[in-house]
């Protein structure tokens, strides 16, 4: 038979499981995601993440849900939220109405990841509460995560908790923290985000404390620091990091969560060779 079009041009699977986000290949594929998603599918890419997976029409989820599974590719995180809520003071007050605002978007979020096929969803606890002790603001972040990992759980959903370096105002920042908190919940719908470009940024020793949080770690991203952009572009060894993570058996995605540390088509083609060049690490 003649082979496809696909098959002649098919860059092989990487070793380990990266998934793109929507614009991280606009320059070659266009503005429309399920055109850089087949876009990407011919460079090898499996997977894909989406933080607004939520906000999208509920045809564009259906459709994008589709063309994964017509694709044998996975739906990697996306943030379970409505107008914001995890960069406001929430989850650490203790107060009500932030637990049944997250216990809403929790439900939500079970048929979002229904029509799309997503596992894992990003969580941020919010901000810090300069009222109450780190003691009280932990247990009431705890008791509000227990809340939503019992909608999560009859669903075999996970939510991911993402420890953040983007201003001290967020309460979760580390993750020695943030594995305590996934102990204290105990729940299988409750990990950890490992972003390496965030604990690059609050803490360093990358490797080291994967090993120590390893039995919460629900998903990891990547970004290179300074500047969060793809892989060889900063100080980070993502080619020893990656062979470590690959090397322990994870087979999650990988999210892609940074920017191209160039614009257009060569900044596309660059960013893929950087992957290719940290993934060959076997």
């Amino acid at each position: 038979s003649v082979p496809s079009r696909s098959d002649v041009t098919a860059d092989k699977p990487f070793n380990l499981d990266y998934g793109f986000h929507d614009g991280m290949f606009a320059a070659h594929a266009g503005k429309d995601f399920t055109d850089q998603i087949k876009w990407a599918y011919d460079r090898g890419f499996r997977s894909i993440e989406d933080n607004g997976m939520m906000a999208r029409p509920v045809e564009e989820q259906k459709k994008i849900g589709d063309l994964l599974a017509k694709l044998g590719m996975k739906m990697g995180v996306f943030v379970i939220t409505t107008d914001s809520w995890h960069w406001k003071t929430t989850l650490t007050t203790g107060k009500q109405e932030w637990i049944d605002k997250m216990a809403a978007d929790c439900k939500t979020a079970i048929e979002v990841a229904k029509r799309c096929n997503a596992k894992h969803l990003t969580v941020v606890p919010g901000n810090y509460e300069r009222r109450l002790s780190f003691e009280y603001q932990t247990a009431n972040v705890i008791k509000a995560l227990r809340i939503g990992s019992k909608i999560l759980e009859p669903h075999g959903l996970v939510m991911v908790l993402e420890a953040l370096s983007d201003n001290p105002d967020l309460f979760l920042r580390h993750s020695d923290q943030t594995y305590m908190i996934c102990q204290a919940v105990g729940s299988p719908s409750c990990k950890f985000l490992f972003d390496m470009y965030h604990m690059q940024r609050n803490e360093g020793d990358i490797i080291n404390n994967i090993n120590k949080s390893w039995d919460e770690i629900g998903y990891f991203q990547i970004g290179d620091n300074p500047g969060r952009k793809e892989p060889t572009t900063g100080e980070m060894n993502y080619k020893n990091i990656f062979k470590h993570i690959y090397d322990k058996g994870y087979r999650g995605v990988m999210g892609m969560e940074h920017g191209n540390a160039k614009p257009g088509k060569d900044g596309e083609l660059a960013l893929i060779k950087a992957y290719r060049e940290t993934d060959s690490f076997l």
